[in-house]
């Protein structure tokens, strides 16, 4: 009698779970993947014509893609996937002559807030006591 109990209670919850449209909300963990080179608008203020390929490789880092037909362009490529979604996708194209950069051009992510050191933010919050008068 027990037996039958508990089948019966069981019996619609293993269906209700093994149903593809009733089990939808279980769906996996997708991860949050940043692929490629984050070239932000500070970077890109520091780049001039004329650089070398390891002046413009120490500021930027090595481009993604290195194309064997165009050894003179460079290719930063940036994509951002949030739960299995595109959210930002941007490149970034560097073309050399020789081994100087001649041109530069695409879409840069925003600058990075810049952070206050302990020292500043102290020394701002404490406002010196005005002099006594002699």
């Amino acid at each position: 009698m027990m037996k039958a109990k508990v089948l019966i209670l069981l019996l619609p919850i293993a269906l209700a779970t093994s149903a593809c449209s009733v089990a939808n909300f279980l769906t996996p963990y997708k991860l949050d993947i940043p692929q490629g080179n984050e070239i932000t608008a500070d970077q890109v203020a520091k780049l001039k014509t004329g650089m070398t390929h390891s002046q413009v490789r120490f500021l930027l880092g090595t481009p993604l893609l290195t194309d064997p037909f165009h050894a003179n362009r460079w290719d930063y490529l940036y994509s951002d996937a949030r739960a299995g979604v595109l959210r930002d996708k941007k490149s970034y194209v560097l073309i050399f002559e020789g081994d100087s950069l001649v041109s530069f051009s695409g879409e840069t992510l925003p600058a990075p807030a810049k952070f206050q050191s302990a020292e500043t933010s102290v020394a701002s919050a404490v406002t010196p006591a005005p002099a006594a008068k002699e």
